[in-house]
C-alpha cells in the first residue's frame, strides 16, 4: 500500500479525488467572495464545482476568479423558456461541461425553520445571473425564481436543441425514475434528497444509491449527493456504485469559517480521510474499491 491513486473521472475529466462541491446558492452568506472563494479551492484540489442558479456571484466573476477550474451548471426550469435558454447558453459559452437540471424542486419544500424564523437575505446578497421574485402568498421570505412545476420528461428534448452539454438529473431516488432517465439518453444521476428539505421522510441518499445503480446497468455515471460526512462515507458510496460524491453543506461551514482557505481545508480532511480508508481496506485504485467492503446488517 506504498502507492495509492484516488485520481477518478467524471464525464471524462479527470479529478483528483472522488468528492467534488455540489450546487448551493447564496455563498456571499458566508464569505464576501461567495462563490468565487468557492470556485478558486475546487481549482486548487482539481476537482468539480457546480455553480448554483441561486449564485451571488455572476458566473463571468465565478470563471475569471478560477479559469482553469471544472464546472458544471445547475438550473432550475423556468416558466420562461427564454430565461432558461439564455442561461443554459451563457453557460456553456463560458466552458461549464456539464448542465445539472434539478428535477426534485417543482415548488420549494416546507422550510419550516427558515419560516419560523422569518430568514429573509440580507440587502448585500443578490442573486446576480437573473432576476428572481419571491412567490406570492409565500410563507418564506427566500426569493425563488420562477420554476416551472410543469416540467417533465418531455422538456429534454428541447434542451438537447440548445446545448451540446452533457445532461445530468439530480434528484433521482428511484429504480423506476432510473430507468425513465436510461430511456430518455442522459448522460448521468445525482442520487439526492435536496438535503433533506423538500419531501421529508425521503430516504438517505445511500439507501437509495444501490436501487438507482442497479437500475442502470452501467448505461450511465451515477453521484450521490447528501449525507456525506467522513472519507470513510466517501469509500463506502462508492463500494455501493458512486462515481463521485457532492459535498452541501461541509462546503458552506468550510467558507463560512475562513473563505477559500475553508473550503480547502474542508476537502483536504476528507480526501486524507479518503486515502486512508483505501489503505485500510487494501484499495491501490479506485477500480478496487467494491461492495464487497459493505456490510448490510439485517434486523
Amino acid at each position: 500500500m506504498s502507492v495509492v491513486d484516488t485520481r477518478t473521472t467524471i464525464q471524462g475529466s479527470e479529478i483528483s479525488f472522488p468528492v467534488c462541491i455540489g450546487p448551493t446558492g447564496f455563498h456571499c452568506l458566508c464569505w464576501p467572495d461567495g462563490e468565487q472563494s468557492t470556485a478558486k479551492a475546487a481549482q486548487a484540489l482539481n476537482i468539480c464545482y457546480v455553480s448554483s442558479t441561486f449564485s451571488t456571484c455572476s458566473f463571468e466573476d465565478i470563471v475569471s476568479s478560477a479559469p482553469n477550474g471544472l464546472r458544471w451548471f445547475q438550473i432550475y426550469i423556468q416558466r420562461d423558456k427564454q430565461v432558461t435558454k439564455q442561461l443554459i447558453q451563457r453557460a456553456e459559452t463560458l466552458g461549464y461541461k456539464a448542465l445539472v437540471i434539478t428535477v426534485d424542486t417543482p415548488v420549494i419544500g416546507n422550510r419550516l425553520q427558515d419560516n419560523r424564523n422569518k430568514f429573509s437575505l440580507p440587502l448585500f446578497v443578490k442573486i446576480k445571473n437573473f432576476h428572481a421574485s419571491i412567490e406570492e402568498n409565500s410563507e418564506t421570505l427566500l426569493p425563488v425564481s420562477d420554476i416551472d412545476p410543469s416540467t417533465c420528461w418531455k422538456d429534454l428534448a428541447w434542451i438537447r436543441r440548445i446545448t451540446r452539454m452533457p445532461i445530468i438529473l439530480k434528484g433521482i431516488l428511484t429504480r423506476e425514475d432510473a430507468e425513465l432517465a436510461v430511456s430518455h439518453n442522459v448522460q448521468g444521476i445525482i442520487v439526492s434528497n435536496h438535503g433533506g428539505r423538500q419531501l421529508d421522510t425521503v430516504p438517505a441518499t445511500i439507501d437509495a444509491l444501490s436501487e438507482v445503480v442497479n437500475a442502470v446497468q452501467g448505461k450511465m455515471e451515477v453521484y450521490l449527493d447528501g449525507g456525506i460526512h467522513t472519507g470513510t462515507d466517501v469509500l463506502k458510496a462508492l463500494a455501493l456504485g458512486a462515481r463521485c460524491i457532492f459535498l452541501g453543506r461541509p462546503i458552506l461551514w468550510g467558507l463560512t469559517y475562513k473563505g477559500e482557505e475553508g473550503v480547502r481545508q474542508v476537502l483536504n480532511i476528507l480526501k486524507k480521510e479518503f486515502h486512508k480508508s483505501m489503505i485500510f481496506t487494501g484499495c491501490r485504485s479506485i477500480s478496487e474499491i467494491s461492495q464487497d467492503l459493505v456490510q448490510f446488517s439485517r434486523l
